[in-house]
């Protein structure tokens, strides 16, 4: 990247009425954070000093999304085109000078490096006005092409404008663009509606600045990168690209995904070296994973950390706050939420540990609950080390139970339980010799 200052415009005016949602298009998931959250980092990750997105309908939703980030909102009244929507920033743009990325809200999958390669095309050294970013799609129909000889645009059209020779042309117009503020409000100024959909269209300011002698350029990216969403439909594959780049990454970086396909990872999933993932396990945002983690299938971790060497389900569930040490086991029905497992601490099978601090090598035993909720207000319950906890008991919080005490299996445990105590806290068992038979030659009789 070069020196110069750089802003970018992100147009999300349209109503996205085909997503049939009260959420903006534009706000709308992908791998757990709002499409329009990827392109902001992409453009941060650049350096970007200014953002202006420009939106419409469902502007506060937009607004409320974006101010927080330091960026600014335009507003386009009337939607009467791409031209007239970029030309809504010129205002929030007011004095800057250097380059700037015209992106569009419902393009999330474009990557740095792409528009690194656009602001770089810009400064070569035949300096063109207008880097335009082209793709190659399968299906051309529907896009506006771009003709070109050896990378310098000669027309740019739109699908409904194209003649059938223009239409024959696969060079695709994705609508992103680098151009220098200095050309960008000029050329704007100067865009016209006389077209078949009576609109100011972006793409117009390439053949303005041919009319005053300066040529402009494409770039080219795979089709998927410029992949849009109008839909949910289109949404879930754009999910899906997203899903397959992420999983490739993660292989490459030293984890093995034994069915790839069934794994779905989140914006910001952190996964170390060998790692191994089953299937069907999903990461929600605020996953870390250390190294040689194993992770079993039918897993969903969330907001967790998950240290070296510790395994986890199949069909654990893991919620905000977990915390499970090195070494340490989760096994199958377990469900961990706000709590700690230390070093080596196991909770195999059937299992509720929630609001609660375990100590390294303590033994959870099957169907185990920390009660933590009283229907007003949570409390914790503080487990010491190398500790056994016995199937089917329930600790009442707040409780404790301190270094390598034992509680009996059954015990329903109300008080503190000190450090290398047994803790036994259920009914005593009484036998009647021979009620059984009596009963059942009873029940026979009757």
């Amino acid at each position: 990247m070069n020196d110069t200052p750089l802003a970018a415009i992100i147009l999300a005016a349209g109503k996205g009425t085909r997503m049939k949602s009260d959420l903006h298009k534009v706000l709308h998931p992908l791998a757990g954070k709002p499409m329009l959250g990827h392109l902001i980092d992409a453009v941060q990750s650049l350096g970007a000093v200014r953002t202006v997105i420009v939106t419409g309908a469902g502007r506060q939703q937009v607004a409320a999304f974006a101010t927080p980030l330091g960026l600014e909102v335009a507003v386009q009244a009337e939607q009467l085109g791409t031209a007239h929507a970029v030309s809504q920033a010129q205002s929030a743009l007011a004095g800057f000078e250097g380059d700037v990325l015209i992106l569009y809200g419902d393009v999330p999958l474009v990557s740095s490096e792409t528009m690194a390669r656009m602001v770089a095309r810009l400064h070569a050294p035949d300096a063109p006005a207008v880097v335009v970013l082209g793709f190659r799609p399968a299906d051309t129909l529907r896009y506006g092409r771009i003709i070109a000889d050896q990378g310098r645009i000669l027309k740019m059209v739109e699908h409904k404008d194209a003649s059938a020779a223009e239409r024959a042309e696969t060079l695709c117009n994705s609508g992103l663009m680098a151009v220098r503020a200095s050309d960008a409000w000029r050329l704007l100024d100067r865009v016209g509606n006389e077209n078949a959909a009576g609109e100011y269209y972006l793409p117009d300011i390439v053949m303005l600045a041919g009319e005053e002698g300066r040529h402009s350029a494409v770039i080219e990216t795979d089709a998927d990168e410029v992949a849009g969403v109008n839909s949910r439909a289109e949404l879930a594959d754009v999910e899906a690209i997203w899903q397959k780049r992420r999983r490739a990454r993660a292989m490459e970086e030293g984890a093995s995904l034994l069915v790839p396909e069934t794994v779905w990872f989140s914006w910001d999933t952190v996964i170390g070296r060998d790692v191994t993932i089953g299937q069907n396990v999903v990461f929600g945002p605020g996953v870390k994973v250390a190294d040689k983690v194993t992770i079993h299938a039918f897993c969903h971790i969330e907001d967790a950390s998950v240290g070296s060497g510790a395994i986890i389900g199949p069909y654990a569930r893991l919620r905000p706050g977990a915390d499970i040490g090195e070494n340490a086991h989760v096994g199958n029905f377990v469900e961990i939420k706000k709590a700690r497992l230390g070093q080596g601490a196991k909770a195999n099978h059937l299992t509720y540990i929630g609001d609660a601090d375990v100590g390294a090598g303590t033994n959870i035993g099957a169907g185990t609950i920390t009660c933590n909720y009283d229907g007003f207000g949570k409390y914790r319950t503080q487990i010491g080390e190398r500790a056994f906890i016995g199937s089917n008991s329930a600790l009442v919080a707040p409780v404790s139970i301190g270094d390598g005490a034992i509680v009996a299996a059954g015990s329903v445990v109300t008080n503190n339980v000190p450090a290398d105590a047994l803790a036994v806290a259920r009914g005593a068992q009484t036998n009647r010799d021979g009620w059984a038979l009596r009963f059942r030659e009873r029940s026979r009789k009757g």
